[in-house]
């Protein structure tokens, strides 16, 4: 019986084969793979540390954004607070000026009705004086002449007509 295994030329002629193939492949076929994606994780890693790059750099802007943003709502707010005291400022002022307005009229408003009253007075002390006249035709039934009448008339207004009517 022969040997399940045994050392033929043919079986040397398969292991050199085998080698002569895996040398040949090693050199066409695994190098150039090898070298290809040695190159593929160069290529990734360098884009992996680009991306890093980018995301710092864009951290860096919206950092910078956020900054900018606050400070803008910063000076809104102080806008707003100056337009608020300009206005309070505004208010006030035209308040003032309103009550000032209304106290010029209230003293106008004063002036006018002591004008009406010293007026009326006026006009009163006249209509009493003609009635002075009239009762005093009559009681005296006699004629007077123009200077006495006049003497008359302001005597009777100087001892009745002041003291009563200026109430």
């Amino acid at each position: 019986m022969e040997p399940l295994v045994g050392i033929s030329w043919s079986f040397i002629f398969q292991i050199l084969n085998t080698i002569l193939i895996f040398v040949i492949l090693k050199h066409f076929l695994f190098k150039p793979v090898t070298e290809f994606m040695e190159n593929r994780r160069k290529g990734i890693e360098d884009s992996i540390k680009m991306a890093e790059g980018k995301n710092a750099e864009a951290e860096e802007l919206k950092n910078a954004y956020q900054r900018k943003l606050d400070e803008i709502k910063e000076e809104r707010s102080e806008m707003i607070k100056d337009a608020t005291k300009r206005a309070d400022q505004r208010g006030e002022e035209i308040i003032k000026k309103a009550e000032l307005e209304a106290k010029k009229l209230i003293d106008k408003a004063n002036n006018d009705i002591a004008r009406e009253k010293q007026k009326a007075l006026n006009e009163l002390k006249e209509q009493i004086s003609g009635l002075v006249i009239m009762a005093a035709s009559k009681v005296v039934e006699k004629e007077l002449d123009q200077n006495k009448h006049e003497a008359l008339i302001k005597e009777f207004i100087d001892e009745v007509g002041e003291a009563k009517w200026q109430n």
